[in-house]
């Protein structure tokens, strides 16, 4: 039986053509078409208007609301002065997430208002506040926005000072009235009269420019011819010498 499955493997073996590998240099490069470059170019400008075209993502809805007093001493005070605002910021987050049950804890998920920041900072980098009333609000995508509860006064006057602000732009702007686009022929002869007459005062200026230069100078010189002496000098004859 040996004999045999070695006459098998020979045979197999033989029947194996070998297959020589092909030089870099004889490989040809297939010809490229413009057509398919030109269809792979409009499909490419189709998916980026369709990108643009897209609605905007609308932000995920309320599912959980709640409000805490969160402590903050004890978390501080274990921290240098300077470092005592960062750690509040960090131990709130911490709070939050286990409170709200974010997934994994993860702090990056959890997002804190502009104005609880910086009442956080109010008196400094090294005096926070000992606790602060937050309203956390939990989001479908699993973010956490987290909101300071008691705004004080002058920021609140100031927030509605800039919506004010903001409102009555866009009045203003909504009221202006849209100039008629004027065709090409009068706009071709606006720019060639309004260059004529740029150039038209060039030339006055200079021509009124130079005139006072020349009246300063007359001006100057006359100021001379005043002040110098009009005494002519005495002329010394030499006397004849005594025989």
């Amino acid at each position: 039986m040996g004999d045999e499955d070695l006459q098998q493997a020979k045979t197999a073996m033989n029947k194996k053509a070998v297959v020589p590998k092909a030089n870099k240099q004889d490989v040809a490069k297939a010809p490229v078409n413009k057509e398919q470059k030109k269809e792979d170019s409009k499909k490419d400008e189709k998916v980026e208007e369709e990108k643009k075209t897209e609605p905007k993502k609308e932000e995920g809805k309320a599912v959980l609301e709640r409000e805490y007093i969160v402590p903050l001493r004890k978390e501080w005070s274990k921290v240098p002065e300077y470092k005592r605002a960062n750690k509040a910021v960090k131990a709130l987050k911490q709070f939050v997430a286990k409170h709200m049950k974010v997934y994994d804890r993860d702090l990056r998920k959890i997002k804190i208002d502009v104005l609880l920041n910086n009442e956080i900072r109010y008196k400094g980098i090294k005096k926070p506040p000992a606790k602060i009333k937050v309203k956390a609000i939990k989001k479908e995508d699993g973010t956490v926005d987290v909101k300071l509860v008691n705004i004080p006064k002058h920021i609140e006057f100031a927030i509605a000072r800039e919506a004010k602000k903001k409102a009555e732009k866009a009045v203003k702007a909504s009221k202006k009235p849209v100039a008629p686009v004027a065709p090409k022929e009068e706009t071709a002869k606006k720019a060639s009269s309004d260059v004529s007459s740029k150039e038209s005062k060039d030339t006055k200026e200079k021509e009124t420019s130079s005139k006072e230069a020349m009246e300063k100078l007359e001006k100057q010189q006359a100021k001379k011819s005043e002040h110098t002496s009009k005494e002519q000098q005495k002329v010394t004859q030499r006397k004849a010498l005594k025989k």
